[in-house]
């Protein structure tokens, strides 16, 4: 007996352990749950003028189910309150969390096997279950059960009943009801109507079957709302013509078509990546709303236009595109295409606005507008352009084009004068003054990068350089650009001056200093002022046009990508062509008069007539001049003020470089020398020459020239051994660009005289 009475003693024991141990982990466990969490908000996206753009949701890498709302509420909505708890827990203001009264019907009708079961599933046990679900096991009940006493005990009624209608499924994705009476009826939950809120109230307890936006579905939730209705009417909260009028409105409810997300998916994600790193966020997390400043209309025709000509490039080997339109004034940002199709072939889901690429000749306009901040350079400056020594970059197009001002350098992309220009100032200062731009952000040493800087060694990427040049077309104010109307209007710091800002934007806007590199009347030109530079980079891997006009900021770049070449792509044959087209369908047909159009010119500078040939003010005795914008410490000298010697004699200035190019003999030359002079005068003896895929390739050719003296009638060029061409000694000959090392010289025809062999290297 005493035996019988201790067993029985420590099975008491035992299992007074397990209850009080089993208390414990399940009280442990429901404190742990017993939190009101949610995820964030998912905004609404919205173009310039209200049109729908996407939704930002919440995705699920397992499932992949996107989920979208969780929107708080300001105020618990009266009217759609008494709806749900109609419908879903209409003891709610009675019980603590678990309705008893719910318990014991539920078990009765299980036990019974009644027909019509209804569950006991209280709003704070399915809070509990919303925010962990899990299968519906019994043992998850009780979890459920014991979280929803202490949810309503630590938080109250009305946060546990706000906490519902944020996290309540209501189909396609949409949770909380802020924004599904957004999604469904593009309306606040507080202008809902009675049949609306009915509707709407039917949903979350079978969000599939009763999905609005099918037929069925729709049915369902109608027939279900009319039985909402109805017991809205019994318990007084409707009155019967209130009843009668949603009776029938539910009838003849139309779910409006839910607006079909723009082909824009790259844009899209810039904006989640731009939300998700907090720098841009709606003014309202109960209506997170987001206009954005995309210009839906806009970004669908340079969509259109991207892949026009895309289609027509494809021969050549183009690929793919990233365009970017913004407003010059602003900042604002109307139009992103990353690439011709994300879902495309040839790694059409990279971002080709935000992909770093080499710029090709598109970074040259900021080392003159630096030269030009650092004292370093004049509008009358002559620049050479002209390949000279044994290292160094050179152009390879139809000829070099010698002494030039550095509008026309500019303006025709000249290789040689950039370069000299970036040594002039030197490389680590350039280089950090593009990362002032905000160009790069590399720690890598400027050396690694070298003079070729200038021509595209540098890389950087489509939006970088919208930034930068909308310095050039703001006066040398630089700002970030402007994603949406809630993000705060960015601050400017000025970059350069509006001096250099101006001088620069002349050159670029300038058709005639373009001659003779690029032709009047093309893609470059406009009947309105326009500012652009193209750029290409080595192995025509990428063709750039940067552009702004009074109104956009305007970057193409066209390229491949798995980073191949084209076939002879070039910036201004391709990109600026696209570019061409998204300024005029901005501008419309807009008249204008090409001579007479320019930019704001700079304040302090007046207009003079300079001859192209060696800076100096026009005289009426240079066939060739340019208008240039000059300080009053810039007016340069005319030939007639030069000093003179007695008699009728006006001297010219000597070059010896420019007469090597204009052919002219060398001024002390012995005319009485019977000895034959034979030399080549270009290309210099163990150039590197460097092709400039800018030029179109009816000019990718060297230009060949002699210096003979004295004049003989024919001379016979050689090249690599070959004999190449017979020609007039004063008169160039043009050799197609081959890459490799070449040999060149010349001979007199039937004699032995022969020139020194001239090596060149071409890249």
């Amino acid at each position: 007996m005493t035996l019988l009475r201790s067993r029985r003693s420590k099975l008491v024991l035992f299992f007074s352990l397990v209850l009080v141990a089993g208390a414990l982990i399940y009280g442990y466990l429901i404190n742990q749950r017993a939190q009101l969490i949610a995820p964030a908000p998912t905004p609404i996206l919205y173009d310039r003028s209200g049109a729908f753009l996407a939704q930002i949701g919440h995705s699920d890498d397992a499932s992949g189910r996107v989920d979208y709302g969780y929107w708080p509420l300001e105020q618990l909505p009266d009217r759609f309150v008494k709806a749900t708890l109609a419908l879903e827990d209409r003891r709610f203001f009675e019980h603590a969390g678990v309705d008893p009264y719910a318990v014991g019907r539920a078990a009765w009708q299980n036990l019974g096997a009644a027909r019509h079961r209804s569950g006991a599933s209280t709003i704070a046990m399915q809070v509990a279950r919303m925010q962990q679900p899990e299968s519906r096991s019994f043992v998850h009940k009780i979890l459920e059960a014991g979280t929803g006493i202490l949810l309503t005990l630590r938080y109250g009624r009305e946060a546990v009943l706000a906490q519902y209608l944020r996290l309540a499924p209501y189909g396609n994705g949409s949770h909380g009801i802020a924004h599904a009476a957004r999604l469904y009826f593009d309306k606040p939950v507080a202008d809902l109507s009675w049949a609306e809120i009915a509707l709407l109230s039917a949903i979350p307890q079978s969000p599939t079957r009763m999905n609005p936006l099918r037929p069925q579905g729709l049915r369902r939730a109608i027939q279900r709302g009319h039985q909402m209705l109805d017991v809205l009417l019994k318990q007084n909260v409707i009155n019967a013509d209130e009843a009668e009028i949603a009776h029938r409105q539910l009838d003849n409810v139309q779910m409006p078509n839910l607006p079909r997300r723009p082909d824009a998916l790259h844009l899209i994600l810039r904006y989640h990546d731009l939300i998700e790193s907090g720098q841009i966020s709606p003014a309202s997390a109960s209506m997170p709303l987001i206009h954005t400043t995309i210009d839906l209309g806009l970004q669908a025709d340079v969509t259109a236009l991207a892949r026009q000509h895309l289609d027509h490039w494809r021969s050549a080997g183009a690929q793919q595109v990233g365009v970017m339109v913004v407003s010059r004034q602003t900042g604002e940002v109307l139009a992103q295409v990353g690439s011709r199709s994300y879902y495309g072939r040839h790694a059409g889901a990279f971002d080709y606005t935000r992909t770093q690429r080499s710029p090709g000749s598109t970074l040259k306009p900021f080392i003159y507008a630096l030269a030009f901040e650092r004292g370093l350079l004049k509008p009358t400056d002559m620049l050479l352009d002209l390949q000279e020594g044994a290292s160094g970059i050179g152009d390879a197009d139809r000829e070099f084009l010698g002494p030039m001002l550095p509008r026309q350098a500019l303006a025709n992309s000249r290789n040689v004068p950039a370069t000299n220009l970036l040594r002039t100032i030197g490389l680590e200062t350039t280089f950090r003054f593009l990362r002032d731009l905000g160009l790069h952000d590399l720690e890598t040493p400027a050396d690694y990068f070298g003079l070729s800087m200038a021509i595209g060694s540098l890389p950087t990427r489509l939006d970088r350089l919208m930034r930068a040049y909308g310095a050039l077309a703001n006066d040398g104010q630089l700002q970030d650009l402007r994603w949406a109307r809630e993000q705060p209007q960015p601050q400017s710091v000025r970059i350069m001056s509006l001096d250099t800002a101006r001088l620069v934007t002349s050159f670029l806007s300038d058709p005639q200093a373009r001659l003779p590199s690029f032709h009047r009347y093309g893609s470059l030109e406009y009947p309105f002022p326009v500012a652009i530079k193209t750029g290409t980079s080595q192995g025509y891997r990428d063709a750039w046009a940067m552009a702004y006009s009074e109104k956009v900021i305007v970057g193409v770049w066209v390229g491949r990508g798995d980073n191949g070449t084209m076939n002879r792509m070039t910036g201004a044959g391709t990109a600026a062509r696209l570019v061409h087209d998204i300024i005029d369908r901005v501008h419309g047909n807009k008249p204008g008069d090409i001579a007479d159009a320019r930019f704001p010119t700079p304040p302090d500078r007046k207009p003079v007539d300079v001859c192209v040939v060696n800076g100096q003010a026009n005289d009426n005795t240079c066939s060739q001049t340019l208008v240039e914008w000059l300080k009053p410490d810039e007016m340069p000298k005319t030939a007639a003020m030069q000093p003179r010697p007695d008699g009728n004699l006006k001297p010219l200035p000597i070059s010896a470089v420019a007469g090597r190019i204009k052919g002219y003999s060398p001024a002390n030359a012995d005319a009485s020398s019977p000895q034959i002079h034979l030399a080549i005068s270009t290309p210099a003896r163990n150039s590197q020459i460097w092709r400039n895929p800018e030029q179109p390739a009816v000019f990718n050719r060297l230009a060949l020239k002699a210096d003979v003296q004295p004049h003989v009638p024919q001379i016979v060029w050689y090249v690599d051994g070959e004999p190449f061409a017979i020609t007039d000694p004063d008169k160039p000959v043009f050799w197609p660009i081959q890459s490799g090392a070449h040999r060149f010289q010349i001979r007199l025809p039937y004699r032995d005289e022969t020139s020194a062999v001239v090596p060149v290297y071409v890249q």
